[in-house]
């Protein structure tokens, strides 16, 4: 199927929120620029990916759908595919990594998935995952590198230019890159003069620029507090889709994440997990040289480990 956002939306009315769009002055003062939050923390299990998995698995088959799904995940991915297989009456496992924090696991397990635990990071995830498929001849489903995913995630972008048309920049995490690449052609389908620029963080930075172009770099080791976007391997769909639609990417430190989070938290009254206020850091960082444009963030996700939260606090208060 070929990617398509007004077919995606149909789909998920009634299933995935309309998120709001705030402007918060702290942040203005901050950024220099006029900051505005697309608020994806809020949204039903708690990240923009419900709208990807649901999209994916509402277009099975019937075969398909009797078959069962199953996924890899560090934990949104996990819990938009298993409240998706329920809504829509198909059974789903999980695969996740073993340090995966326990509110993640329990909550994916809530939405009736099994859920089975696995190495220590996301890839080693994915590979059991892969080999229980072919096994047990379940429907994989694709976090990111799948351009019904892609169709899903790219809503995002859509409501964006309808709550604020004159947008120029878009900030975005990136991780696998599915969620930057349906919001980039979304968005530069209505507005092509917008500026899409992707955040990862400095020590999960699988996608580098050399001459010109974005291309994938398998980091030595991945360790970030952002592990919604710890990924070695961006896809292959989205690459090309980066490359063709996405205009720059950045990248943030822990201390910058860090301080995203608690900033946010503290100014704005919003919790958003790390990987979420990743566009946030790189804004108030001035990552990208801008002065006085309509700059909107993608809080990508509010699904915070609460012993970490404590941590940061604890942190941030002894200062």
């Amino acid at each position: 199927m070929a990617i398509d956002f007004e077919a995606a939306r149909k789909r998920l009315k009634g299933t995935a929120k309309i998120t709001p769009l705030i402007n918060l002055k702290v942040f203005n003062t901050l950024s220099g620029n006029n900051v505005f939050l697309k608020l994806e923390n809020l949204q039903f299990t708690g990240a923009f990916k419900i709208r990807g998995a649901y999209n994916k698995i509402s277009l099975l088959t019937k075969e398909e759908k009797k078959k069962g799904v199953i996924a890899a995940s560090t934990g949104n991915h996990a819990q938009a595919v298993a409240y998706s297989a329920r809504e829509l009456r198909v059974k789903a496992t999980i695969v996740m990594p073993k340090g995966t924090a326990h509110p993640k696991i329990e909550a994916t397990k809530n939405y009736k998935a099994k859920v089975i635990l696995h190495g220590k990071l996301y890839d080693e995830a994915y590979q059991k995952a892969k080999e229980i498929q072919e096994k047990e001849d379940l429907v994989f489903i694709h976090p990111y590198d799948d351009e019904d995913i892609i169709s899903g995630q790219g809503t995002i972008g859509l409501e964006i230019m309808e709550q604020l048309p004159e947008t120029d920049y878009i900030f975005v995490p990136i991780g696998g890159g599915g969620l930057i690449s349906g919001i980039a052609i979304a968005s530069k389908q209505i507005s092509p003069k917008i500026k899409i620029i992707g955040v990862q963080p400095e020590q999960a930075n699988s996608i580098k620029t050399k001459k010109g172009r974005f291309v994938m770099e398998e980091p030595k080791s991945i360790h970030t507090i952002a592990d919604g976007t710890s990924v070695k391997h961006p896809g292959e769909i989205t690459l090309n889709l980066i490359n063709k639609y996405v205009d720059e990417i950045v990248t943030v430190s822990e201390q910058e994440i860090k301080h995203a989070m608690v900033t946010l938290l503290e100014r704005g009254k919003f919790l958003a997990e790390p990987s979420g206020v990743l566009s946030l850091a790189a804004m108030i960082n001035k990552k990208v040289d801008i002065k006085n444009k309509n700059v909107v963030g993608v809080i990508s996700g509010g699904n915070m480990d609460l012993h970490l939260l404590i941590k940061l606090i604890k942190l941030y208060l002894k200062k």
